[in-house]
C-alpha cells in the first residue's frame, strides 16, 4: 500500500487518517496517491468547476451523456471547453457503443460520468463501464466521475467505479461527498481522488477560493464514515423503479397531449406537487443537428423528474394529492 497524502490546508487528525482508508476500501483501488478534502460552496457547480479547470484547455472537447445534470455544461464552457453530448437510449437509458465511438475526435480530452445517474436513476452496467474504459485507454483520455449516489442503489444493483477497471486508476478523477448518503446536503463536504499531478493543480485552485472545510463538519464526517455496513444496506431498502440515486424519471402517458413543462405547471396548480420538467436535462450538439430527426428528439419533452429524498410525511401527502387527481380510468385529470 502506498503512502497516502492529504493535500488540504486543515483537516482534523483522525479524519486525515480514516478517510484514505475508507476511500481505498470503498472504491477498491490498489492505491490512493493523493486525495483532496474540499468544502463545496453552494452547489456541485463549484467543485466540478475547479476540478475541470486543470483538466482541459481552450477548445478541448468533453463528452457528456445525455440527459445529464444541468450544470456540467456551464462549468465546461467556463473553463473554455466544448461539451459533446452522447444520447443514452430510452427507456432504460442504455449506452450505445457506436454513438460513443463517433463522438471522439482529436480534440477529445475527457468524459464526464455520473453513476448512479441524475436525472434517470440509471446505474451504468459493468459492460457499459468497460466500453467507456476501453475508449479512454484507446484515446488516452480522462474520466471525471460524479459518484455522489454511490450508496443509493436498489433492486440488488451495486455501484462500481470506472477507476477499478484495468488502466483506469491513472485516468480517473473520482468525486463524491457526504451529501447524499448521509442526508447532509447543506454541509458541502466532499472529496476528489486523482493522480498526483492533477491533485496538485486542483489544490492550487482550491486553496485560493475556499481553503479548508469547517472543522466541526469534519468531525461529523468522521462519525458518518464510521457507520456500519447495516446503515448503507438500509439506504437500499426502498421499493422504487430506478436502479440508483433518489430520482424517478417518469415518461408521460402516451395519451397525454401536454408537454413536460405544461404537465408540471398543471400538477402544481391542481395538486400542489412539484416535479422538474425533463427537458432541462436534455441537450443537442448544435454542430450535429442534421443528424437528429424529429423522432429522435421527440422524447425530450416527454419526461418529468420527481425527487423522493423527502420525509415519509411529505411523500404520503404528495401521494394523497396525486391520488385525488386519478379518474375512473386510472389516469390523471390533468389532460
Amino acid at each position: 500500500m502506498s503512502i497516502l497524502s492529504l493535500i488540504s490546508s486543515y483537516v482534523v487528525v483522525n479524519l486525515r487518517l480514516l478517510l484514505p482508508q475508507c476511500l481505498q476500501v470503498a472504491y477498491k483501488l490498489i492505491s490512493i496517491k493523493y486525495f483532496v478534502l474540499f468544502l463545496r460552496i453552494k452547489s456541485y457547480n463549484y467543485c466540478f468547476h475547479f476540478l475541470i479547470c486543470p483538466v482541459i484547455n481552450q477548445g478541448d472537447e468533453v463528452i457528456l451523456f445525455d440527459p445529464s445534470y444541468e450544470t456540467y455544461e456551464t462549468c465546461i464552457r467556463l473553463a473554455g471547453g466544448v461539451p459533446v453530448y452522447v444520447a443514452l437510449d430510452p427507456p432504460y437509458w442504455s449506452l450505445d457503443p457506436n454513438k460513443l465511438a463517433k463522438s471522439f475526435t482529436a480534440r477529445t480530452k475527457a468524459i464526464v460520468l455520473n453513476s448512479p445517474h441524475n436525472p434517470t436513476g440509471k446505474v451504468f452496467t459493468k459492460d457499459e463501464l468497460e466500453i467507456i474504459a476501453g475508449a479512454c485507454r484507446t484515446w488516452d483520455i480522462l474520466v471525471v466521475t460524479d459518484e455522489v449516489y454511490e450508496h443509493i442503489t436498489f433492486d440488488g444493483e451495486r455501484h462500481t467505479s470506472v477507476a477499478t477497471f484495468p488502466g483506469m486508476q491513472k485516468r480517473t478523477i473520482i468525486t463524491s461527498s457526504l451529501s447524499k448518503s448521509f442526508s447532509v446536503t447543506g454541509w458541502r463536504i466532499g472529496w476528489a481522488i486523482c493522480p498526483a499531478y492533477f491533485a496538485s493543480a486542483i489544490k492550487n485552485i482550491h486553496v485560493k477560493i475556499t481553503d479548508s472545510a469547517p472543522a466541526p463538519f469534519q468531525e461529523a464526517a468522521l462519525t458518518a464514515l464510521r457507520s456500519s455496513p447495516e446503515y448503507f444496506d438500509a439506504l437500499r431498502q426502498v421499493s422504487v423503479m430506478p436502479k440508483g440515486s433518489f430520482f424517478l424519471f417518469m415518461e408521460l402517458p402516451r395519451t397525454c397531449t401536454l408537454s413536460d413543462v405544461d404537465f408540471v405547471e398543471e400538477l402544481i396548480k391542481q395538486a400542489g406537487v412539484v416535479a422538474v420538467p425533463g427537458c432541462v436535462f436534455f441537450h443537442t450538439n448544435s454542430s450535429k443537428l442534421e443528424d437528429l430527426s424529429l423522432t429522435a428528439i421527440s422524447y425530450h419533452r416527454r419526461y418529468i423528474r420527481f425527487a423522493f429524498c423527502k420525509s415519509e410525511e411529505t411523500l404520503a401527502a404528495a401521494s394523497q394529492k396525486l391520488t385525488e387527481l386519478i379518474d375512473g380510468s386510472g389516469g390523471l385529470k390533468l389532460f
